[in-house]
């Protein structure tokens, strides 16, 4: 019979335990009963169901998903027996809640907190730039939301560069990689104007990580403001409140981002035509004004009223020749302008290619199965890149 020191003992039975149950985490289905925090860095609770119970332990900076007793969850952590106290406990370090019940109470838990901290507040909240050159796009590639994205993106405006961070959206690695994908975007070389943050509709369990604690505080810590455009319209996540803006969609963040060219282009127009307005009145109202101060001055000097007449007259006729220029100049600008607009190319039958936002200038940036999106004249579609030939 082998003798053992109690510490020896419980190295021993931990030893067991690792070896023969998993030598990586384990899962454990239960629901959360006799939930506390101890000292605000201690949680404990326990996890039972009908015929059993078990003891867990976390800290509070591991485990941010909010808990409460009745909900019904998967602990993964490891077993082990503490030495101090002899106890044997799950050590939890992530959990995953099951039920929409479960899933709406994190929610509201979390939504308090956060709101309580002040990562919701109004007055934090930036302004987008209105005319960006570098957007920086948190997404599934693989996603609808991410072409839709490209598409609106790149019928609305031109000339802008997106950079994409590529990220799973669902699922146990999604967290850690949005909040990955912020940080690389932080410390990137290329100063991007705004960030987004974007993913198509979906049930409250496929929406998770955009509830999650951890990408809320990302979003809050980024020094870029933030677009977030999550799932449809009735969707609310935890994401939505931290944002600088929240788009009803990923296409309304397309849209909020950039503005149609046609717009712009109206909204030039009518300002060349206020323009040259105001131009005439205040040439009409300075000759009218100059005609009584030379008809005064006149008087005043007693000089012949026909040769004040005169130089009011040639003075006018400057004026009038100084309008006619600006006028023309004006009209010119917006001529050159309308014949640099791509779209009359594209009304001849000419077409554009784009591949992540990007236009394509060269078949050696293409390759087998890649997406590409072609502009028209009218309207844009989708292809698949399916042989190159130089």
């Amino acid at each position: 019979m082998q003798i053992f020191t109690v510490s020896e003992f419980i190295t021993v039975l931990n030893d067991i335990m690792r070896r023969s149950i998993s030598p990586h985490e384990v899962g454990i289905l239960g629901e959360v009963a006799e939930y506390k925090v101890s000292q605000d860095k201690w949680i404990w609770f326990k996890l039972k169901d009908d015929q059993g119970v078990i003891d867990c332990f976390a800290t509070v900076w591991q485990m941010r998903t909010p808990l409460e007793n009745g909900m019904k969850i998967n602990a993964y952590g490891f077993p082990k027996v503490h030495p101090k106290s002899g106890k044997f406990a799950i050590n939890v370090e992530r959990v995953e809640l099951i039920g929409e019940g479960a899933l709406r109470r994190a929610f509201e838990l979390l939504k308090k907190k956060l709101e309580t901290e002040g990562l919701f507040a109004l007055e934090r909240k930036r302004m987008l730039p209105q005319f960006p050159e570098h957007i920086a796009l948190i997404a599934s590639r693989e996603s609808a939301a991410y072409t839709d994205f490209i598409r609106i993106v790149n019928n609305r405006w031109s000339g802008l560069t997106i950079h994409l961070y590529h990220v799973a959206v669902q699922g146990a690695s999604a967290i850690k990689e949005i909040v990955s994908a912020f940080a690389e975007c932080q410390m990137s070389d290329v100063r991007c104007q705004v960030l987004v943050l974007i993913r198509g509709g979906g049930s409250i369990e496929d929406l998770q990580a955009f509830n999650s604690e951890e990408v809320a505080r990302a979003i809050f810590a980024s020094k870029i403001p933030v677009v977030v455009g999550v799932g449809h319209e009735r969707d609310e996540t935890i994401a939505d409140y931290v944002a600088d803006r929240r788009a009803s969609t990923p296409s309304n963040a397309a849209e909020m981002l950039v503005p149609d060219r046609r717009e712009i282009g109206y909204a030039i127009s009518v300002m060349s035509e206020r323009l040259r307005d105001r131009m005439d009145y205040a040439l009409e109202s300075n000759k009218d004004r100059l005609a009584d101060m030379t008809s005064a001055l006149a008087r005043f000097t007693g000089r012949k009223i026909e040769y004040v007449r005169e130089a009011a007259r040639r003075i006018a006729e400057r004026f009038a020749q100084i309008s006619v220029r600006t006028h023309d100049r004006v009209t010119g600008a917006i001529r050159i302008l309308e014949n640099l607009n791509p779209e009359k190319l594209l009304a001849r039958g000419y077409s554009v290619v784009f591949k992540n936002g990007h236009v394509v200038r060269s078949v050696k940036t293409l390759a087998r199965g890649d997406v590409v999106s072609i502009r028209l004249g009218q309207g844009t579609f989708d292809g698949d890149i399916r042989e190159i030939k130089t």
